[in-house]
């Protein structure tokens, strides 16, 4: 019997970062507590794809109906494509696979960085909605019959091709960002594609744009079932696909090699003392509030949440009676950034923190304050950029608003802090990349947390529409009662030294 033959130089420099992708993957599902609710988890993830790209095809429409949507999978793949570009510019990079500091002992290469990146990418609530969208339009919009077969795989493709594309402008992007005066360079590019956008938006054009949009030949070669436009359809993709994977290695690599400045400066910066509190409620927020606000994450995650949302409203000229949803979605991304395992900004230093003379009671209120601060400034923002075009909203819909924000921001709150009392983790939040649980988790906490407040604004918006301001005060009183009752029930548990004890020594870890 013959040896196998041993990979060349060249297989193994191309081949070692699939496989240590692998061994990282293998590495952290080791590590989760409960593996039976990860699985349980995956297969609902899968089912639901599944569904989304299958069940819409059953649903009884007329051809019309059917083209209305048809027209509409372009823009929706060019929305897709900016979502994946979004986030990932946002996260600095994509999503990290193992931690920086986890990382250290291991050679983690750039390239496995970036695979490790496009694999986590999917387990985003907002990816998720709008891949699900995406196909069950394209479900919707061909029927029961062969060319669902072929549209949905050519949409798969183009998933995986806009998640790509994504990551490549994401490290292309930071390691700009890198470079001396890069942040300023970027901030102006981001500053010029905003406002070209609301330019568009304003002179009329936006129509004229979408169907310029490039992917419509995408849509186009997936239909018919299987001929030569879709053989050469999907070879394109696969293709490029190809292309792009492979392209985003140099930035990524280039990027490594340069120190982010953004982190840096908010370690080494100095901050001249202020005068010493009266209380230590005012001790604990002024400590509080600077783990958040002179956190590179914090801050940037805060600025794409307030704008974002609020462009959207602003260029699709959003009426109030819509634009009451926004704080709902607003709150809910928001405690992804830290919210959702509140503790974990003390990271080690929550062991010095336990020796502070401050009562349990008053260090979880003053951590409830700063979240629901931090929260209710990212939804006001956002309505404030909403407000440009929307007007001045009548005395319901202003009401219904004030309502939204405040139960909304309870409600999120109360969810955070009762999930970072019962799950907590240890994560380092000074990387731009990192997350405040792990990626499974995360997709479970975003799911609950926008169906929750995407429902709440729906309830509210439709209270807004209803003359007399009087039931939004009347429902918003029953639903801040019933979330203070529950955040109550978890600060009593927070005051038990054993959960305490436990929160602490999770998070210092």
């Amino acid at each position: 019997m013959t040896a196998p033959a041993l990979p060349t130089v060249a297989e193994a420099r191309w081949l070692r970062p699939v496989r240590d992708v692998g061994h990282l993957l293998r590495f952290r599902s080791a590590s989760v507590r409960r593996r039976s609710a990860f699985w349980w988890t995956a297969s609902v993830m899968v089912g639901l794809t599944l569904a989304a790209a299958t069940v819409p095809a059953l649903v009884p429409a007329t051809d019309d109906e059917r083209l209305n949507v048809g027209v509409l999978l372009p823009t929706a793949m060019a929305g897709l494509l900016l979502i994946a570009v979004v986030s990932a510019v946002a996260s600095g990079g994509g999503r990290e696979l193992i931690s920086r500091e986890q990382g250290v002992a291991y050679p983690v290469s750039p390239a496995t960085d970036h695979l490790g990146a496009l694999v986590l990418a999917p387990l985003n609530i907002a990816w998720l909605i709008q891949a699900w969208l995406l196909l069950g339009a394209a479900a919707y919009t061909v029927g029961w019959q062969w060319s669902l077969v072929t549209l949905q795989v050519v949409l798969l493709l183009w998933l995986a091709l806009a998640t790509a594309i994504g990551q490549l402008v994401a490290w292309s992007v930071e390691m700009v960002r890198r470079r001396p005066r890069g942040v300023v360079a970027v901030r102006i590019v981001l500053c010029a594609l905003a406002a070209s956008a609301l330019i568009v938006q304003l002179s009329g054009r936006t129509l004229d744009l979408l169907d310029r949009v490039p992917t419509l030949w995408i849509v186009a070669g997936g239909l018919g079932g299987v001929r030569w436009q879709w053989v050469l359809t999907l070879g394109a993709e696969l293709g490029l696909l190809v292309v792009v994977v492979v392209a985003g290695v140099v930035p990524v690599t280039l990027a490594s090699k340069l120190m982010p400045h953004d982190e840096l400066r908010m370690e080494s910066d100095t901050h001249t003392p202020r005068r010493m509190p009266w209380t230590d409620l005012s001790a604990l927020l002024r400590l509080d509030r600077a783990s958040v606000w002179r956190s590179v994450p914090m801050r940037r995650g805060l600025a794409v949440l307030a704008i974002g949302p609020g462009l959207v409203a602003l260029l699709g000229n959003l009426p109030w009676e819509q634009a009451t949803v926004l704080p709902g979605l607003v709150a809910s991304g928001g405690a992804l950034l830290f919210g959702v395992n509140a503790w974990c900004l003390d990271a080690r230093g929550a062991l010095w923190r336990e020796n502070l003379p401050a009562l349990p009671g008053t260090v979880f209120w003053a951590r409830v304050i700063v979240l629901a601060e931090f929260l209710a400034l990212a939804s006001l923002a956002t309505i404030a950029i909403a407000a440009l075009r929307a007007g001045v909203p009548s005395v319901s819909e202003g009401t219904a608003l004030v309502c939204t924000v405040l139960v909304v921001t309870l409600q999120v709150v109360g969810a955070s802090m009762r999930w970072s009392e019962q799950r907590p983790y240890p994560v380092d939040l000074r990387s731009a990349r990192a997350t405040p649980a792990p990626p499974i988790m995360m997709v479970a906490y975003s799911s609950r947390l926008a169906v929750c407040t995407t429902l709440t604004g729906l309830f509210f918006s439709f209270l807004g529409r209803v003359p007399n301001p009087a039931p939004s005060l009347f429902f918003a009183i029953l639903f801040l009662t019933w979330s203070g009752a529950r955040l109550a029930r978890t600060a009593h548990r927070w005051n038990d030294p054993v959960t305490r004890a436990r929160v602490v020594v999770t998070v210092a870890a």
